[in-house]
C-alpha cells in the first residue's frame, strides 16, 4: 500500500448545509456522498520536471465553503500540486484535469487547458493564493495599500480613488491597527504577522470562491499563527470560501480543516474527515506523522542517570543511581544588558545616538546537565541573549561560565579562547550555517585546529569519524561521507553534523538557537531525541532558544518567558506550565494548543 494513492474523498457531516455527509467505505476508507457538488475537482493531476515525474496521478476533490488541508513533509509534492492549479510553475509538464466550477457564463473550466488569458482573467478573481512568505511575495518598492488596490483597480475596474479607499478597509478587516497610516507603509516596515495579514487582505480584495494557503503561518511566531488561524476561518465563513490548506503543522490541522489530504513523495496516500484520519490512520505514513510530536525523554531532577550499559548506548540502561546535578551552574547572567545604538531624528543625531535596549537585566543561570527554554516570541530578545552568553556581542552586567568571569575588555584572549570551548553554538538553519565550500570532514574537524591544535591530521580525522558515529551518520551509510559537502545531505542531516561539529571539542554547554524549527516535523522529532540521548550520556547543559512550546515541554527542566526584551516569567518547566502567572504566558499556552 506504501506510496499508493488512496482516492477518497470523505466530507465531515458537520459541515454546512448542503456538502452532503461522509459515509464509511471497506477498509474503514472514506467515501463522499455522490451527490455532493465540488468546486474544484483534481483528477489524475502528474506534474513532471524535466522528464522526471514529482507528482504521480492523483485525485482530490473540494466542495464551496470547505476547508481541506493538504499534508505532507517537504519534498511531499503538496506545494507544486496548488501552484499548479494556477499554472505558477515554471518548466512544468502537466497532465489530467482540475475541474474549477461555477464561473460567470459557463459551467466549469479545466485550469490545466484553459487559454492563458482567461486564465489571467481568474487569477485573483475567483482563485487566489496566500503564498508562504510574504517578504518575499510582496513588491518591496510599492506600499501596502497600493499593492492591494492594484489588483482591485486591475480585477474590478475601479478608479484610482475607490481603490485606495476599499484598500485600506480590506487591511482594517485583517485586524491591522490605523489601517490608513499602515496602507502607506513598505512591507519592511511591518511586521511579519501584519505583512502575512496584508497578503491576506490582497487575496481577499475580490473574495474569491477558491482561496490557496502556502503555509501561511509558518514563519510566524505561535501566538500570531493563532491570530492568523482565526481571521482565515472568520473570513472564509464570512465570504464562503473554500480553502485549500498547504502545511506539515498537524495542530494547525486539527484546529482548522474538515477534511485532510495526506502525500507522500508525489502520491496521495490517505485523505478523509480530519477526526477520523487522525483517529484511525489507515497508511503507516499517516501514523508516522501523527506520531512525530515531540516526547519528553530527558533526565528529571533526582532521577538516576540513564545512558551506557557495558559499554553501549541504550534508553534506559541504569549506570548509576546518582541524581541529576544541581550543584554550580555552568552559565549565570544577572543584570544582563544589551544595547543597540540607533540614529537621533534632526541636528541631535549629528551629536550623540539614541539607544535600542534589546535585552533589559535578564538573570538566569544554566545548571549542570540540564535544559534552560528561553521561549517568546520574534523580537522577544530571546536570541540577543544567546548571542550575548556566547560572547558574540557587548553586554552589561555579570556573566560566568563554570564559575569564572565570562566577556568584559580585561579578558585575556588565551582565558577568552579556553572559555570557549567550555560552550558551542547550533545555530537554526543548518543550511547557511555550514559553509558550503568546506567538506563534511573541514567542518567538523575545524573547532579541533583552533582548541586542539597540536593533533596530526590522522588524530583529527577518528575524531571527526567518531563524533559523526556519535551523531548517527556513518561511513557505511554515506560511501565517502568525509569527503562530501553539505549540499549532498538532507536539512536533518546537515543539523546533526552542526552538533557533530559542536561536540568535537566535548563541550559543556550547548546554545541550541531554534535547532529545530527549519526541519520537518518527523526529522525534528529525530534531532530532539538526538539531543536527549546526548545529555542523558554526556551530562550536557542546553540553553535552548526557540518560540516552540512543544519542544519546551520536550527539553526544558527550566524554562524563562520572554516578551519586549524583559523576563516576564521564569522557574521550573513544569511549574510555569500548569500554573503560569503572566497573561502572556496563558497566550503562549493557549495557541500552542
Amino acid at each position: 500500500m506504501s506510496g499508493q494513492p488512496m482516492k477518497d474523498s470523505a466530507v465531515r457531516p458537520e459541515l454546512a448545509e448542503g456538502l452532503g455527509q461522509s459515509q464509511t467505505g471497506q477498509n474503514g476508507m472514506h467515501r463522499r456522498d455522490e451527490s455532493i457538488t465540488s468546486l474544484l475537482e483534481v483528477k489524475n493531476l502528474s506534474i513532471s520536471f524535466g522528464g522526471h515525474e514529482v507528482v504521480h496521478g492523483i485525485d482530490f476533490s473540494i466542495a464551496q465553503g470547505e476547508k481541506l488541508a493538504l499534508v505532507g513533509e517537504s519534498g511531499s509534492g503538496k506545494t507544486v500540486t496548488a501552484l499548479s492549479l494556477l499554472r505558477l510553475l515554471q518548466d512544468a509538464q502537466t497532465s489530467g484535469q482540475a475541474v474549477f466550477k461555477g464561473l460567470p457564463g459557463q459551467a466549469q473550466a479545466d485550469l490545466l487547458t484553459l487559454p492563458l488569458k482567461a486564465l489571467q482573467s481568474l487569477r485573483g478573481q475567483d482563485i487566489s493564493m496566500i503564498f508562504q512568505e510574504p517578504m518575499t511575495a510582496l513588491n518591496p518598492l510599492m506600499t501596502i495599500g497600493a499593492q492591494i488596490a492594484e489588483v482591485i483597480a486591475l480585477k474590478q475596474a475601479e478608479v484610482p480613488v475607490n481603490a485606495q479607499q476599499l484598500a485600506i478597509k480590506l487591511i482594517e478587516s485583517t485586524g491591522i491597527d490605523d489601517a490608513p497610516r499602515r496602507a502607506k507603509a513598505y512591507p519592511h516596515q511591518l511586521s511579519g504577522g501584519q505583512r502575512q495579514r496584508a497578503m491576506i487582505a490582497m487575496a481577499l480584495a475580490c473574495r474569491p470562491k477558491l482561496l490557496l494557503a502556502d503555509e501561511p503561518t509558518t514563519a510566524l511566531d505561535v501566538t500570531v499563527r493563532g491570530q492568523i488561524l482565526e481571521l482565515i476561518s472568520t473570513l472564509q465563513q464570512q465570504y464562503g470560501m473554500a480553502v485549500l490548506m498547504i502545511t506539515h503543522d498537524l495542530n494547525l490541522v486539527r484546529k482548522f480543516a474538515d477534511r485532510v489530504v495526506i502525500m507522500e513523495n508525489g502520491h496521495i496516500v490517505e485523505q478523509g474527515p480530519v477526526q477520523d484520519v487522525f483517529t484511525n490512520p489507515q497508511h503507516a505514513y499517516t501514523r508516522k506523522l501523527i506520531d512525530s510530536a515531540p516526547t519528553r525523554d530527558v533526565r528529571e531532577v533526582g532521577e538516576g542517570v540513564r545512558g551506557r550499559q557495558n559499554g553501549k548506548g541504550g534508553p534506559g540502561g541504569q549506570v548509576s543511581a546518582d541524581p541529576l546535578p544541581a550543584d554550580r551552574p555552568i552559565l549565570v547572567a544577572k543584570n544582563l544588558r544589551v544595547v543597540y545604538p540607533v540614529p537621533l531624528p534632526g541636528f541631535r543625531g549629528w551629536f550623540k545616538h539614541g539607544e535600542f535596549v534589546a535585552v533589559k537585566g535578564a538573570t538566569l543561570e544554566v545548571l549542570p546537565g540540564q535544559t534552560l527554554g528561553v521561549v517568546g516570541e520574534s523580537g522577544s530578545g530571546k536570541s540577543t541573549l544567546a548571542l550575548a552568553a556566547l560572547g558574540l556581542i557587548p553586554s552589561s552586567g555579570v556573566m560566568e561560565i563554570d564559575g569564572q568571569p565570562w566577556g568584559g575588555s580585561s579578558q585575556t584572549p588565551a582565558r577568552t579562547l579556553a572559555l570557549r570551548k567550555t560552550m558551542q553554538v547550533v545555530f537554526q538553519d543548518p543550511f547557511s550555517s555550514l559553509s558550503p565550500r568546506l567538506t563534511v570532514e573541514e567542518i567538523v574537524g575545524e573547532g579541533l585546529l583552533v582548541h586542539a591544535p597540536k593533533h596530526s591530521k590522522a588524530e583529527r580525522c577518528t575524531q571527526v569519524v567518531q563524533a559523526l558515529e556519535d551523531v548517527g551518520l556513518t561511513q557505511a551509510q554515506f560511501p565517502g561521507l568525509l569527503a562530501r559537502y553539505p549540499h549532498e545531505f538532507s536539512g536533518g542531516q546537515r543539523q546533526r553534523m552542526a552538533i557533530a561539529r559542536a561536540l568535537i571539542v566535548k563541550p559543556q554547554l550547548l546554545v541550541l538557537d531554534e535547532p529545530t524549527s527549519a526541519l520537518d516535523v518527523t526529522i525534528q522529532k529525530q534531532v530532539l531525541q538526538l539531543l536527549q540521548r546526548l545529555q542523558r550520556e554526556r551530562g550536557l547543559s542546553y540553553l535552548l532558544i526557540t518560540h516552540d512550546v512543544a519542544v519546551i515541554r520536550a527539553m526544558a527542566h527550566h524554562v524563562i518567558v520572554m516578551r519586549h526584551a524583559e523576563i516576564l516569567e521564569s522557574g521550573p518547566m513544569a511549574q510555569v506550565f500548569a500554573e503560569p502567572k503572566h497573561d502572556y504566558t496563558r497566550t503562549l499556552l493557549a495557541a500552542a494548543g
